[in-house]
């Protein structure tokens, strides 16, 4: 059967040999062209996104139009309603960014399993480095919150929440076992998260001091208000 000359039988067997012979490298082309797709609709996305931000941010959401934002990317709005289906959405998704990242930095620091005090130290400068570089979607956060889609709101709420208790978790264990004090652990975390929120209306990218600069000031001071121990210089 294998040396039939059957025109069905003859590629049926040869387009089995090629497939057990070439196998690893037909999935290896099909991984990396997935690859390849999914970095272009990522970048299209950031892209679009980068545009949204700013002008939400300079004009406000209501003064903004999908026509602004695709004028200021040279593209069509078809193609922002390709990527994203409304205005509100990508509202959704700005006002989103810097809560997931605040989340990120808390879960990066308690994946290191140290003390609590030492977590603190890995996770405010983290935290810190990470809303001054979103500055510009907190702060939209924070002022266009009444115009999200009542879902996008909820999805929000919950994230903040995580992201509070969390915070609030570590503070706790920190007290029990005498390496923070603080004298109520739920104002603390809100403190500590309204602190480092606040920063994106008073930091001035061109001021004299640069992100890492504030972050290390800002780090000292929450950590000296929370009487954590700092850990050991490298």
């Amino acid at each position: 059967m294998l040396f039939s000359y059957g025109r069905n039988g003859y590629l049926s067997v040869a387009a089995s040999a090629a497939q057990v012979k070439g196998r690893t490298n037909v999935t290896g082309s099909t991984t990396e062209k997935q690859k390849i797709r999914q970095a272009v609709a990522d970048f299209k996305r950031h892209r679009i996104l980068e545009a949204a931000t700013d002008l939400f941010y300079e004009r406000g959401f209501t003064n903004t139009t999908l026509d602004q934002v695709a004028e200021q990317l040279g593209v069509t709005k078809p193609f922002i309603y390709s990527n994203f289906g409304s205005k509100s959405a990508l509202l959704g998704e700005i006002c989103s960014q810097g809560v997931q990242r605040a989340i990120d930095a808390i879960d990066d620091a308690l994946a290191l399993d140290v003390g609590p005090a030492e977590t603190m130290t890995h996770f405010v400068p983290t935290y810190v480095t990470a809303i001054l570089n979103s500055q510009k979607s907190i702060a939209i956060n924070i002022r266009e919150e009444k115009n999200l889609d009542p879902s996008d709101a909820a999805t929000l709420a919950g994230m903040r929440q995580r992201f509070m208790s969390k915070v609030e978790g570590l503070l706790a264990k920190g007290v029990e076992n005498g390496d923070i004090s603080v004298p109520d652990t739920r104002v603390a975390a809100f403190a500590l998260v309204g602190a480092v929120s606040w920063t994106t209306f008073w930091f001035n990218p061109q001021g004299p001091l640069s992100i890492d600069e504030i972050s290390e000031r800002m780090t000292k001071t929450l950590l000296n208000l929370s009487r954590a121990k700092a850990a050991p210089a490298d």
